[in-house]
């Protein structure tokens, strides 16, 4: 009768095998480097980079990086995330926990629309690539995108606008250091003009401004980078994690207990049957 074990992971110490850690009793390297090598001359994003990419980036990639990690670390109490954090410290779990709940809280709509842009910003790429349009290229293949979510349902064009900012103030900043970093040849420039070409069209199609936003701009450095976008959603996960970790420690000093999502003394809007008398004896 024939093994149904995949072969090489016949004996315990290949049931899990990794390219990203290699430790031995006294040693540990990461892709390859020893960890006291890398301790003290490695910032914490080229060690993000380097965990996930496999390589160390160049010094200039590393501080794009960086910068998209540090502008989105919060967004205050009104993000859901934070709030969990925040109520979640007041039942007395650990900090730990109340950062997991903030973490588990961001998905497609709070939290993901950095991963969708950047799947965005490629799908227009890839049209470019293909050859969209002789003349106008850049503009139709953005139309052609954005028409083509919008026939798939999406009602938000995902890194555009912002329900609280008319502008959101981190985006200009990013997209100056993204300039830069093309100038110097670190980057290509390209989807920097892909999301301002986004930004443009919206712009004609609304008749009124839409900016990037936050989501946008990071998706603009994380495309840049050629990270690729489920590890996009990662990535602002590690950045929020910072928010979260500092609420819930703030929150903890307050002595608050059980605090919920509205004043204790305020009551909810009930929208259900009317008072009513149970039918029976």
């Amino acid at each position: 009768m024939s093994s149904s074990i995949p072969a090489g992971e016949g004996t315990p110490e290949n049931w899990w095998s990794t390219s990203i850690i290699d430790m031995k009793p006294g040693m540990i390297r990461y892709r390859g480097y020893a960890v006291e090598e890398l301790i003290g001359r490695v910032g914490f994003a080229e060690m993000v980079y380097l965990m996930t990419r496999g390589e160390l980036p160049d010094p200039a990639a590393a501080k794009l990086l960086e910068a998209a990690l540090v502008a989105a670390v919060d967004h205050g109490p009104q993000a859901p995330s934070i709030a969990a954090a925040r109520m979640a410290i007041t039942c007395g779990v650990g900090i730990n926990n109340a950062m997991a709940c903030a973490i588990n809280m961001l998905g497609d709509v709070h939290g993901g629309a950095g991963e969708q842009c950047v799947t965005l910003y490629n799908a227009i790429a890839g049209r470019l690539d293909a050859g969209a349009s002789s003349d106008g290229q850049l503009a139709h293949a953005v139309r052609a995108e954005i028409e083509a979510l919008v026939e798939a349902g999406t009602r938000y064009i995902p890194g555009f606008g912002h329900r609280f900012h008319p502008r959101d103030p981190r985006a200009p900043r990013l997209l100056t250091l993204v300039d830069a970093a093309a100038s110097a040849g670190t980057v290509s420039g390209r989807f920097a003009a892909i999301g301002r070409a986004v930004e443009a069209e919206l712009a004609a199609q609304k008749r009124r401004p839409v900016p990037m936003n936050i989501d946008g701009a990071t998706a603009v450095i994380f495309a840049e980078l050629g990270f690729p976008p489920p590890l996009c959603r990662g990535l602002f996960v590690l950045s929020r994690s910072v928010g979260a970790l500092a609420h819930a420690l703030e929150e903890m000093q307050s002595g608050v207990r059980n605090k919920g999502p509205i004043p204790r003394h305020l009551i909810w809007t009930y929208t259900g049957t009317p008072a009513r008398t149970l039918a029976r004896p």
